[in-house]
């Protein structure tokens, strides 16, 4: 299941925005390659993961076999947060990526520096449900590239890790639809893209305009 060769070019500039957790605290790295499981809806939760380099995508099957995802993780964003001792999600490599593996119990230090993580992200969950709840597909698509050009430390060019298919499992779009959302932006000059793994924000103002 684990690679100890990630060479994937676009993993690696999902480059860290926030600080990483202290590498002096006990930890295991652990090398994944696309698409291979991290963990599984159901098992216990023993760990707290962050992302060293590539991405992480979080989701959960429905009873009609489609998939939902909850949330993305780049670069040195921590995830794997339960409060019940269970994990009621899957988590899953997107593209080659090194998660930094943090067996519990975590030491008081660590716990400390992870609070307002954990509150960080369930921010980020509430404000995921509100755009998802109440926008449109080209509000939903702006709020979007948004919230990854800020997560990816504000750079206009925008790294896509993650499929057409997977932006629709997010935003609760169809893969045809997120298409078209991004064609319509870029015939209006509001991005350019660059291959598929690459948005330009070209008009960052506009975008926010739209998903206000």
């Amino acid at each position: 299941m684990l690679s100890r060769t990630p060479q994937n070019q676009a993993a690696q500039s999902f480059r860290p925005v926030v600080p990483a957790l202290p590498a002096s605290q006990p930890h295991q790295v652990v090398f994944y390659t696309a698409n291979k499981e991290i963990y599984g809806q159901g098992e216990r939760a023993t760990a707290l993961y962050q992302v060293e380099f590539g991405a992480v995508r979080i989701y959960r099957l429905l009873a009609d076999g489609r998939r939902q995802i909850s949330a993305f993780h780049v670069a040195g964003e921590v995830f794997g947060f339960e409060a019940d001792g269970h994990h009621h999600f899957f988590a899953e490599a997107i593209c080659n990526a090194a998660v930094r593996i943090y067996r519990q119990p975590l030491d008081a230090d660590l716990a400390r520096e992870i609070l307002p993580i954990a509150l960080k992200a369930l921010v980020r969950a509430q404000e995921h449900l509100l755009v998802i709840g109440r926008q449109s597909a080209a509000e939903r698509v702006a709020a979007f590239l948004l919230d990854l050009f800020e997560r990816q430390g504000g750079l206009p060019q925008v790294e896509l890790a993650m499929s057409r298919s997977d932006i629709g499992d997010y935003l609760g779009l169809t893969i045809e639809t997120v298409s078209r959302v991004l064609s319509k932006f870029r015939a209006k000059g509001y991005v350019r893209l660059q291959g598929t793994r690459t948005v330009e924000l070209a008009r960052i103002e506009a975008l926010r305009a739209l998903s206000a």
